[in-house]
């Protein structure tokens, strides 16, 4: 499903309540706000995530159509500690692979009594496609093809939040491949929305937005000056099937032209954050150093993700 024909719309009710999380599109400050406004009571002063009531008489799916273990594990958690009966479907040996249509699928596991839908798919659209088709269940996208990961964006932003405050006046990097990534598609969207203005995508020519995408932000090839005076550093995930795509030979050149380092994190302000959705892939996107340094706020990301996935499930269930 191509990207220019997904449509958030159907994600919020009549009165403009959120009833799926399928992208970030089309949301208003407001509805982000309040899924971080949820999400920062759910930790405590201590850093601790809290446990809630709020989903103990409701059923939640996990559909994991491709592999996972960061974002599964957290939604995992993040329902059980609302309290919610989890299901982990086994896709491996599903109807699906005995060639039943994967509607058919969602229909029978709705007659389970299912209330909720986790759904990760490498087609871009496929949350969407569920969501129109499928009426009674609440459907959250936790990643769909290249097209968004709107959990992983909220985290982000709210370790942002906790951190920075407010994000109008931020300079934020987005570093690696940024037309590829809906991690990165979803971060853009919501740093949009909750009014940062100056936000850089440093990428080489073949993993960067083209010329259209790029009227709205500042897309550069040169890290360093990407970098100069920035607030956050946002670190995207190299996978290899995409650096064949642009003509990166190795890791090794990557990590030499587009490597976050020491010496380029300099560059920007002395309390810039550090971040990656992970997996790190250490010396490839970013030094070891930087990663477990004192700027780097990758673990609290974690820790953010499931207090986000709890917030969206609690929204959605129409607890919160």
């Amino acid at each position: 499903m191509k990207k220019d024909l997904i449509s958030n719309d159907i994600q919020l009710s009549p009165e403009g309540k959120l009833v799926h999380l399928l992208g970030l599109e089309g949301l208003s400050k407001k509805h982000l706000t309040h899924i971080l406004n949820i999400a920062d009571g759910l930790i405590d002063d201590a850093g601790n995530l809290k446990k809630s009531k709020a989903l103990d008489d409701m059923s939640v799916a996990n559909l994991f159509f491709e592999p996972s273990t960061r974002t599964r594990n957290t939604f995992e958690i993040a329902g059980k500690r609302t309290s919610a009966n989890i299901i982990n479907v086994d896709l491996a040996n599903s109807a699906t692979k005995k060639n039943e249509s994967l509607l058919d699928t969602m229909h029978t596991l709705k007659a389970m009594q299912i209330d909720m839908f986790v759904i990760r798919h490498n087609q871009s659209g496929l949350p969407h496609h569920v969501a129109e088709n499928l009426q009674g269940v609440a459907i959250l996208n936790a990643g769909d093809g290249i097209n968004a990961h709107p959990t992983q964006a909220l985290l982000d932003m709210l370790t942002i939040r906790q951190h920075k405050q407010s994000f109008e006046d931020l300079s934020v990097a987005i570093i690696g491949d940024i037309v590829h990534s809906r991690v990165a598609h979803s971060d853009i969207q919501a740093l949009k929305t909750l009014g940062t203005k100056d936000i850089r995508l440093i990428a080489p020519t073949g993993l960067q937005y083209d010329s259209e995408q790029c009227a709205s932000v500042k897309c550069m090839d040169d890290i360093q000056a990407g970098l100069k005076d920035c607030d956050v550093v946002m670190v995207l995930r190299l996978q290899k099937e995409r650096m064949l795509e642009a003509d990166i030979p190795n890791e090794q050149e990557y990590f030499d032209s587009y490597g976050l380092t020491a010496e380029r994190l300099a560059l920007a302000k002395p309390d810039a954050l550090v971040m990656h959705p992970g997996p790190i892939n250490r010396g490839v996107e970013i030094d070891s150093s930087i990663a477990d340094g004192d700027q780097s706020v990758i673990l609290q990301q974690v820790t953010n993700g499931i207090a986000v996935r709890m917030a969206v499930m609690e929204i959605l269930a129409g607890k919160s």
